[in-house]
């Protein structure tokens, strides 16, 4: 089929084209001379590095259920965090995960694994793991130093990026939300946010030390970011991953005790939200995530102390990245795709971010309808979203 008046829009900027696709893979691309302003836009299909499965118990039914809702917000593939039941650390588990079948048209699901064996907290297999075709070892800071010595000679040997959760357990103790003002006022326990500082600081030092890729999971700190920038132009190949959550929302959302505003890390006070969209803003962020973590009624609607982690948004990724990044101009359509498509793909060792003669991995998108959010477990419920992701034949 022929995809007339369309604006690819890739990490090479924009620019109006007739696309021939053919079984799913574009085959011809011919530029117009004099193109219109039109709606359309054919994108690279998004790519998220944090997405977790329901009540993160891990099941067929559960990574049916993400690849469906993944795929209807543009994004086509997904990394599980593999804290889950089972955890993600062995064969075995990975094995049933890459067997699981993919629904058609949903997305791709591929495998982070723990370091940590949650068993015996012993080193899991890393070398079994990475063969096996896991993408990424995982590790939380929590982890001891002699253990994450281990974890970074391995990485080293391997080339691949260590996916790193910077967090202290001693400090987040029994908080259930960041420690600050709205934390008093709600009378419920904080999460100091010193505590990520301190393991950035610390896994820098390693990355730095043993010259590995360390990317940070789910900044929440904008002095976390500043350490990690410094880092870079010194030379350390340190990342850092951001949640839009964080960007658009301070813990002033946990007001009422709103439990769909409990996820983890924690958001931040008001100050610390504008410093990160300033990051943003600056280019010191490389990735973004919707932090996908849905929980079942039963876990999510009770008192906040009691209540899950976690808030659902990757069934309208890609409208929630346009509608609030895009058209807000916080950033432009081609730094979101290296945002959520060209470097999520390098973390993993891929190179995407273009639309070209070849590529499979696209999305249309219409920029010009809108669709609302009806979701109690999204930040996001009950907000007009810009942009509708549309299939081939309904063009």
């Amino acid at each position: 089929m022929v995809i007339t008046d369309v604006k690819i829009c890739d990490i090479n900027g924009e620019r109006v084209v007739n696309v021939t696709v053919e079984e799913g893979v574009i085959t011809k691309i011919e530029e117009i001379k004099e193109p219109s302003d039109t709606p359309l836009c054919l994108i690279p299909s998004l790519i998220d590095l944090n997405v977790r499965v329901k009540d993160d118990i891990l099941n067929s039914k559960k990574i049916e259920d993400l690849s469906c809702n993944a795929s209807k917000g543009g994004v086509k593939d997904v990394i599980l965090n593999p804290e889950s039941t089972p955890a993600i650390d062995d064969e075995i588990v990975l094995e049933f995960v890459q067997n699981n079948p993919i629904p058609r048209d949903g997305a791709n699901i591929h495998c982070s694994f723990n370091t940590i064996k949650s068993s015996d907290a012993t080193l899991s297999n890393i070398a079994i793991l990475l063969k096996k075709g896991a993408v990424a070892p995982f590790m939380s800071t929590t982890t001891h130093n002699n253990l994450a010595i281990k974890i970074a000679e391995y990485v080293k040997m391997y080339g691949v990026t260590l996916f790193c959760r910077a967090e202290d357990r001693s400090l987040r103790s029994m908080g259930v939300m960041n420690e600050g003002e709205t934390s008093s006022c709600l009378g419920l326990a904080g999460i100091p946010a010193i505590g990520e500082l301190l393991h950035v600081s610390r896994m820098i030092e390693l990355a730095r030390y043993y010259g590995i890729k360390v990317l940070f999971k789910s900044i929440a700190n904008p002095r976390s970011i500043e350490m990690i920038s410094k880092a870079k132009k010194e030379g350390v190949d340190v990342r850092c991953e951001v949640s839009i959550h964080h960007l658009l929302h301070s813990d002033k959302l946990c007001e009422n005790f709103n439990t769909a505003a409990k996820i983890y890390p924690p958001l931040a006070t008001q100050n610390d939200m504008q410093l990160m969209q300033e990051a943003l803003k600056n280019g010191e962020v490389d990735l973004l995530t919707v932090l996908h973590h849905p929980s079942s009624p039963l876990n999510k609607e009770v008192a906040f102390f009691d209540a899950a982690y976690g808030c659902e948004s990757i069934d309208h990724a890609l409208p929630l990245y346009y509608t609030k990044l895009v058209k807000s101009e916080m950033v432009s359509m081609k730094d979101l795709i290296r945002l959520c498509v060209q470097n999520p793909a390098k973390a993993i060792g891929e190179e995407r971010g273009k639309i070209e003669v070849g590529t499979k991995g696209f999305v249309i998108f219409d920029t010009k309808e809108t669709m609302f959010v009806d979701n109690s477990q999204s930040l996001y419920n009950g907000e007009e979203l810009f942009g509708v992701i549309k299939e081939p034949d309904e063009l």
